[in-house]
């Protein structure tokens, strides 16, 4: 593998041209390990960015994209329909809150959270009131294209430096209440006072459910969403969803909000959509929302990607969407639960720790130093793991397949990694 040439010419994720990292070559991958190119293979403790939720080459999703790559991997979704897309959307919406009953296919979680603001902004539209600004929370993250920007916290997170280009929305104070604890009824007081006050300006408040992911893995008490639930009922705003991460068993329930037992009026899914073989994603709303949206001056929503609806990610993604209708999923993140329950306590004695904390299979140690990443890196994969860590979190979200071995490894590396301080900056 020409590994100069990737390094001086290809810009990988949240990397330098100047001092770019390391980058791992992979030639395969099965189950849950990554095969690289001098024959070692990794357990993934990352499930791709929390994709790969089944593991890697697995027989069903491989065969449904053999079948469908034969009859056409593409076709224009404007003016068309396809059996993957319609089978798609059926099982999505068996799956999803019963109140929502209109699925929008796009490209990537971005998209869909985009496409999420669109939509509310346009049902105000054609409601006739003119509502442009969002409320959401510090300490979130939706994404990298500019309207997921400005709904991630502009000063805590990796987009700060945008700040000044953005449409400056409204955020209120993240909870603080952690799930295991006893709801304390103080940490809804900020959101609902920023809601009191702005409601009238407020198209939707737009958060990730029960659990923040990129912007710091922090794992919230139910009762906080379910208190958002109640104050978007009383002041009249929407409320969206972005169960990109979350989505699809990762927490221990098919969607994070079932942990709240609330309802969305839109839902942004990504990630393991496919099962981590392609990039495909959707908002679903509710039928008042997206007749509102069509009963106004447009008389359509005005959004339309190239590759909405690709046949070949449909059909893969129907495919992923029949293995979580087994229902083996809650099983398995029930099992790596207990594991990280077990074992995690456990690393809080090391003087780098600072927290940790778990949920479903999410697990997460918090360091008192930022990690350096080179170094750390390189750590893991000596150890036989893949683990991608970010500024000061340490955190794993492996495949559901993993079994009770592979998580241990993953965090004895962690452990080792916790009596390196050189690790560290």
């Amino acid at each position: 593998m020409d590994l100069d040439f990737d390094r001086r010419h290809i810009w990988h994720p949240y990397t330098s041209t100047l001092t770019p990292l390391t980058c791992y070559p992979v030639t395969s991958a099965q189950g849950v390990f990554l095969k690289l190119e001098d024959g070692r293979e990794l357990i993934d403790g990352m499930s791709s960015w929390w994709s790969a939720i089944h593991g890697y080459n697995h027989p069903h999703l491989n065969q449904a994209a053999h079948q469908q790559i034969d009859a056409m991997s593409h076709v224009m979704f404007g003016g068309m329909t396809h059996q993957p897309a319609i089978d798609l959307c059926k099982k999505l919406l068996a799956l999803a809150p019963d109140n929502l009953q209109h699925v929008f296919l796009a490209d990537s979680g971005s998209v869909a959270v985009e496409v999420s603001l669109k939509m509310a902004l346009q049902y105000w539209h054609a409601k006739g009131e003119s509502r442009s600004k969002f409320l959401t929370l510090r300490d979130g993250y939706h994404g990298d294209t500019f309207a997921a920007m400005s709904v991630t916290d502009p000063d805590n997170s990796m987009h700060s430096l945008y700040k000044g280009f953005l449409p400056e929305h409204i955020f209120a104070r993240s909870p603080q209440t952690g799930f295991w604890q006893e709801w304390n009824e103080r940490d809804i007081e900020d959101f609902k006072h920023k809601i009191t006050e702005h409601h009238r300006d407020i198209a939707a408040v737009i958060l990730e459910p029960i659990v923040q992911g990129a912007g710091g893995m922090r794992i919230y008490h139910p009762q906080f969403l379910q208190r958002v639930r109640q104050l978007c009922d009383e002041f009249n705003v929407l409320l969206i969803l972005d169960e990109i991460a979350t989505g699809f068993g990762r927490t221990g329930k098919m969607f994070a909000c079932e942990h709240a037992a609330i309802e969305p009026d839109i839902l942004c899914v990504g990630k393991a959509l496919t099962g981590g073989y392609m990039t495909l994603s959707a908002t679903l709303t509710s039928s008042n929302v997206a007749n509102t949206v069509c009963g106004g001056e447009a008389g359509c929503f005005m959004h339309g990607p190239t590759f909405m609806g690709n046949p070949l990610a449909c059909a893969v993604a129907t495919a992923s969407m029949e293995l979580l209708e087994r229902n083996e999923w809650q099983q398995q993140t029930k099992q790596i639960e207990r594991l990280f329950s077990d074992l995690l306590p456990k690393l809080k004695q090391h003087d780098l720790v600072a927290d940790v904390r778990w949920l479903g299979a999410i697990g997460v140690i918090e360091t008192k130093r930022p990690v350096n990443m080179e170094a750390i890196q390189a750590h893991f994969v000596d150890q036989g793991v893949w683990i991608r860590p970010f500024a000061k979190l340490i955190y794993m979200m492996p495949p559901y397949i993993s079994e009770p071995e592979h998580i241990e490894k993953l965090v004895d590396a962690v452990e080792l990694a916790l009596k390196n301080p050189h690790l560290f900056q």
